[in-house]
């Protein structure tokens, strides 16, 4: 039999385990692409689907501007989101299954 103090703990415990999974895939979502570092997401996504032009000046993760090809850059933030998403879903359903 479970006591309470035993269900706060698994409790916290699996909420401490999902925040080391959240800081470990966004930290895989940083990439360097053509001399800046961007954060794959979807504020990336849509500022670089909202704009038709081949190259295009846009800040990095650090404020600095850099001049990119936008469907270079589009592709590489897609599938580096989906691919990081996909394998941090996998993680966290085999940690919610332990629970």
């Amino acid at each position: 039999m479970t006591t309470l103090s035993d269900k706060i703990k698994q409790r916290f415990d699996h909420e401490a385990a999902k925040q080391t999974l959240r800081e470990k895939y966004e930290a895989k979502l940083l990439f360097a692409h053509q001399g800046g570092m961007f954060r794959a997401g979807p504020k990336l996504i849509v500022l670089l689907n909202s704009h038709d032009t081949g190259e295009m000046v846009i800040l990095d993760e650090y404020n600095t501007p850099t001049k990119v090809t936008r469907l270079a850059l589009l592709d590489e933030a897609k599938q580096r989101y989906q691919e990081q998403l996909n394998a941090w879903m996998v993680e966290l359903s085999e940690i919610i299954k332990k629970r």
